[in-house]
């Protein structure tokens, strides 16, 4: 693996916030490197980093080495002593030279996974040889780098292997050599990957745009079968729920509406309530019942979250109860609704980056509305409005006041707190419109809680 720097070389200064071998909140607790033995919080990559660590190793080494550089089960044998074991961890983590205090040698394929680590990271004390600056490099090639991402993907399992995509492309400037096909054949796909494809889809060559496509649809694909039957059963019922009756079957009656509709016939020498007008949930018909308008932001922080936000437009737009218009937005109001029968098409009909303008793209949404009392608003956006503040503010007022439930989510991705305009968001949570950060896996309740017309199930606020 060649590792001399070169144009897409960058290097090393002070930013241990990209770098896992180095970075504080990946390894909370580093400690002396000679004694290491804090244990510090768990973390999703090192606890599936740790998955693949024998027992042994699993209770006697620091849970820091193991962020990114999980033991194999190849690797490790049954005869390995503990404290041998949690060196070895942290040589790899530390990345040598004298240095590191371990005085650990790698050979084998410890040796190898450490060059894969070096060619990302750098060497773990800040200096390479001969007193020069740390850096990394994995030369300039397409080939060079198809070859370090195949030896990732033989020493880490996949989500810390989508780690190190993302690093290599956000410290090294790798993301012109996705336009190579054999490049795109040899990454871990995932959404960030596709954000980043999506990104680079106007300097695409022809010749790559088949293979990202289908990077895209792979990613794409294992979304929807991990959703989509969730979201479906989730909204029809919420469907069923809000149709209401007036003669319901015994099963259908909604007995808490039933209740507060019949309080005045409350007999208190009985302490019994006589019911004369019984409630109860409808069920779906074939007639579209509510309509849903998606309104997604396009600058390039949002990536995750469009792509999310196709995949759930795309199983929305295949409920027949549910008219589903889908739009996207930066300064210019992009209508894709007639692309919704295929998430991807819809993926590359968007243009990642640029301003933002919610109050035309609002403008629009609501020019598209015509039955309020049955529609759900959902804005997917930061809210760092380069539009017009107020006139965005009034014309969600608006369409609060004409009966349309409004819900805006700053992001819609697993990617923990956003950046956002808190300003914005207090505004419109005095309007009566939520703003927060929704999972993915939240997202089906949200809907369906704005399809009852009931509170919006919101997280801990970000």
């Amino acid at each position: 693996m060649t590792t001399e720097p070169n144009d897409l070389t960058t290097p090393e200064t002070t930013d241990p916030d990209r770098s896992p071998r180095m970075n504080p909140s990946r390894h909370p607790t580093r400690g002396p490197a000679s004694a290491p033995t804090a244990k510090p919080p768990t973390h999703p990559v090192r606890e599936a980093a740790d998955d693949q660590a024998t027992d042994a190793a699993e209770d006697a080494s620091p849970a820091p080495v193991s962020a990114l550089v999980p033991v194999n089960a190849a690797l490790t044998a049954s005869s390995t002593a503990p404290a041998d074991e949690r060196l070895r961890r942290w040589r790899l983590v530390l990345g040598g030279d004298a240095a590191d205090g371990t005085g650990c040698t790698l050979g084998g394929q410890d040796a190898a996974m450490d060059g894969a680590l070096t060619a990302l990271y750098g060497r773990g004390d800040g200096k390479g040889q001969a007193g020069k600056d740390r850096s990394a490099g994995l030369g300039a090639s397409a080939p060079s780098v198809a070859r370090w991402l195949g030896d990732i993907r033989t020493y880490f399992p996949s989500s810390v292997v989508q780690v190190m995509q993302r690093d290599a492309i956000d410290r090294l400037g790798l993301s012109t050599l996705l336009l190579e096909p054999e490049m795109l054949e040899a990454v871990e796909a995932d959404v960030h990957l596709v954000g980043t494809l999506l990104s680079l889809n106007k300097a695409m060559p022809e010749t790559t745009k088949e293979t990202a496509r289908a990077v895209v649809r792979k990613v794409v694909e294992d979304l929807e079968k991990r959703l989509a039957t969730r979201t479906r059963a989730t909204l029809t019922g919420a469907l069923d729920r809000s149709a209401r009756i007036s003669r319901p079957r015994h099963h259908d009656i909604d007995w808490n509406r039933t209740i507060s509709a019949n309080l005045k016939h409350y007999l208190p020498e009985y302490r019994t309530i006589v019911p004369e007008r019984l409630i109860g949930y409808g069920r779906a018909s074939r007639s579209v019942k509510k309509e849903v308008v998606l309104c997604i932001d396009q600058s390039g922080s949002m990536a995750a979250s469009v792509v999310y936000a196709s995949v759930f437009g795309a199983v929305l737009a295949s409920m027949r109860s549910i008219d589903t218009r889908l739009v996207v937005f930066d300064t210019a109001v992009v209508d894709l609704t007639d692309q919704l029968d295929d998430p991807v098409d819809v993926l590359f009909g968007t243009q990642l980056g640029g301003g933002t303008d919610i109050n035309r793209a609002l403008a629009y949404c609501q020019s598209q509305i015509t039955r309020p009392a049955e529609t759900v608003m959902v804005l997917i956006s930061d809210l760092y409005e380069g539009g017009i503040r107020h006139e965005m503010l009034k014309r969600v007022a608006a369409m609060k006041a004409s009966g349309v439930q409004f819900v805006t989510l700053l992001a819609l991705s697993d990617e923990g707190a956003p950046a956002y305009d808190r300003e914005h968001a207090a505004a419109l949570a005095a309007l009566g419109a939520p703003a927060f950060a929704c999972t993915p896996d939240l997202f089906p309740e949200v809907m369906a809680a704005a399809i009852e017309k009931r509170p919006i199930p919101m997280p801990d606020p970000v």
